[in-house]
């Protein structure tokens, strides 16, 4: 393959494409979020993978999970828990089975600001998707999006 090669120059627009989707999808939401709930993207991802968490068999999450599933590094992760810890918004603890373990939870609060949040997130994905439905580019990828129907 050379540096010209159309397979290669498709795959680059592509990922280009697939970039910039993101983009502009995390921008619309973050502005709409801060705006209404004093929430980033990340903060209100976090909040909603540890409201899913459960007393059951691997129900917690360890920091290592959690870092994953918000796709942050674990010192950046850590660094978000402390910020929305000290809003009052979650707790740590030490796991009762293994006390080398730190786990997080929502609190109360943190599930009453997820909770009010949550209709907002989902109306500000529905407006950056029909808003990129319109580019001819990114239409493909938006129907895709649409159809995947995988829950994260």
């Amino acid at each position: 393959m050379t540096a010209t090669d159309p397979a290669l120059t498709a795959l680059a627009q592509g990922w280009c494409a697939l970039s910039l989707l993101h983009g502009r999808i995390e921008a619309h939401i973050e502005r709409v979020l801060q705006a209404g709930h004093d929430l980033s993207v990340r903060e209100y991802s976090l909040l909603d993978v540890l409201s899913r968490q459960h007393d059951g068999d691997g129900g917690h999450l360890q920091m290592k999970q959690v870092a994953d599933a918000v796709v942050l590094s674990q010192s950046a992760t850590t660094r978000l828990v402390t910020r929305l810890e000290d809003r009052g918004l979650l707790t740590r603890y030490l796991c009762p089975t293994d006390r080398r373990g730190i786990y997080t939870d929502v609190t109360e609060a943190g599930l009453t600001l997820l909770e009010e949040a949550r209709p907002t997130n989902e109306a500000a994905l529905r407006e950056a998707l029909d808003d990129a439905a319109r580019n001819p580019e990114l239409a493909p990828l938006v129907k895709a999006v649409e159809t995947l129907g995988v829950p994260a």
